[in-house]
């Protein structure tokens, strides 16, 4: 049955075989996005505005690290798809095994540099003032439990690379539900305040790490590996390397953006501007949850059919994916601008960070309804194992456009400048990603190429 659904990445039609991807990666991604929300509602009204800033300033640090399994995952899921679809099974076991190892050493030795450098990493990314002593205590057990998050991002990537996505699904859905239930437990029942809120998302880690093992070692996977395919191959280490970075230096923007505006607003307006950034980082990873799912069903079915030859698969895989990804941006843009008052709101009582948010809000979220291409243009290039294309276009929005933009435009415009910067980089990363898509498709994707598919391929 596992080989049946790996086989239909090549076989049904790409919009019903897209659906089938995208809604269960879109509904783990929902979930642990309204995780990440309803926490910071929580967090903030349990324990106040000052606490949803400082988990926002760990952030970078925690997700950076956590980066490092979602690259290697990405990257080696990479080689997977490409791997089932050419029938090598063995290659894509000594793949999986080659992450498992290579995701524990980094991991590990990541978490031993952050605990050792924690009084000087937390200011570094804005954990100034009040913020600092709760941004502290949240990090320190928090980064406990990253190692364990790294392997479920890894094995998460996995999983939908065999072209299961619904057991990817539940394995984003187990640690959301069960850090809401522990925060509950934790900060408003026991009282234990920012220690609470740290304990209750290192213990989700866990819950699914477990997940991520069982699965594995259960007969709904195929990858079943030995010791031997924990030893590393160079060649598949160097392509899961270079195809994982992009994943990894994506993420390192994120961190460094994130130090930097916490930086800059801190110098701008203080505690509340951090928190204002908070709140709209949070909207930013809950309201692109539908975006970002068919970006996620998008990988595993342009990867597949891409080791498959079956290019006119390939392409229509790419020229759906950016219809579905584009209308539900639009939805959400629309949201977002009519909805901005009263979504603020459900997060804090602060008056300054409600004036201020909606407006913001609204900038950040401008440009969402092109921002489907460039997710798609890039991740395709990471798909089909293009490493050097696919990170520069996934660097061209946060690396080459927004960091730019929003160093220089605040010293014109002020706190109105930063937001400004967002859709701006949004804009330009878009129309340079639309230029490489189409260059790559009329030259490699050319329905000339000769390749004889039956109607219901494609």
């Amino acid at each position: 049955m596992a080989q049946l659904n790996a086989a239909a990445l090549g076989n049904e039609p790409i919009g019903k075989l897209l659906i089938k991807q995208a809604v269960p990666a879109s509904i783990g991604i929902l979930v642990m996005s309204l995780n990440i929300l309803v926490d910071t509602i929580f967090v903030g009204n349990w324990i106040g505005s000052i606490a949803i800033a400082a988990i926002n300033v760990v952030l970078p640090v925690s997700f950076f690290i956590a980066a490092l399994g979602m690259a290697i995952g990405i990257g080696g899921s990479s080689i997977i798809s490409r791997a089932l679809g050419a029938n090598e099974k063995e290659k894509a076991r000594k793949t999986f095994g080659n992450q498992i190892t290579l995701t524990v050493l980094l991991t590990v030795l990541m978490v031993v540099v952050g605990l050792t450098f924690v009084n000087s990493l937390i200011p570094a990314f804005g954990g100034k003032g009040d913020i600092f002593e709760p941004a502290k205590v949240y990090y320190t057990v928090v980064l406990y439990g990253i190692p364990f998050l790294a392997l479920c991002m890894m094995g998460n990537n996995v999983i939908r690379a065999e072209g299961k996505p619904k057991f990817a699904m539940i394995a984003m859905i187990i640690p959301s539900v069960g850090n809401l239930v522990l925060d509950y437990i934790l900060i408003n029942v026991m009282d234990m305040g920012m220690l609470g809120a740290a304990w209750a998302t290192t213990a989700s880690y866990l819950l699914c790490f477990g997940y991520i093992v069982w699965f594995f070692l259960s007969k709904n996977s195929e990858l079943k590996i030995n010791w031997g395919h924990l030893g590393f191959d160079m060649a598949i280490l160097k392509e899961t390397s270079s195809l994982g970075f992009v994943t990894l230096a994506r993420q390192a923007v994120v961190s460094i953006t994130y130090l930097l505006m916490n930086n800059i607003l801190f110098d701008l307006g203080g505690e509340d501007s951090v928190t204002v950034y908070a709140i709209i980082g949070r909207m930013l990873m809950f309201a692109l949850f539908p975006v970002l799912g068919v970006t996620q069903g998008f990988l595993p079915i342009a990867g597949y059919n891409y080791g498959a030859e079956k290019w006119q698969r390939v392409r229509k895989s790419i020229n759906t994916a950016i219809l579905y990804a584009s209308g539900l941006g639009l939805l959400v843009f629309a949201g977002i601008m009519f909805f901005s008052e009263d979504i603020v709101s459900i997060f804090t009582s602060n008056p300054t960070v409600i004036a201020e948010t909606p407006s913001a809000m609204r900038w950040v979220f401008a440009a969402t309804p092109i921002v489907a291409l460039q997710l798609i243009g890039s991740a395709y290039f990471q798909a089909i194992g293009k490493a050097i294309p696919a990170l520069l276009l996934t660097l061209s929005r946060q690396g080459f456009f927004f960091i730019p933009l929003v160093l220089i435009l605040p010293m014109y415009y002020g706190e109105i400048g930063v937001w400004i910067a967002f859709p701006l980089a949004d804009v330009l990363a878009t129309i340079v990603t639309a230029y490489f898509l189409n260059r790559e498709i009329r030259l490699k994707l050319n329905p000339a190429i000769p390749k004889v598919y039956s109607e219901g391929d494609i």
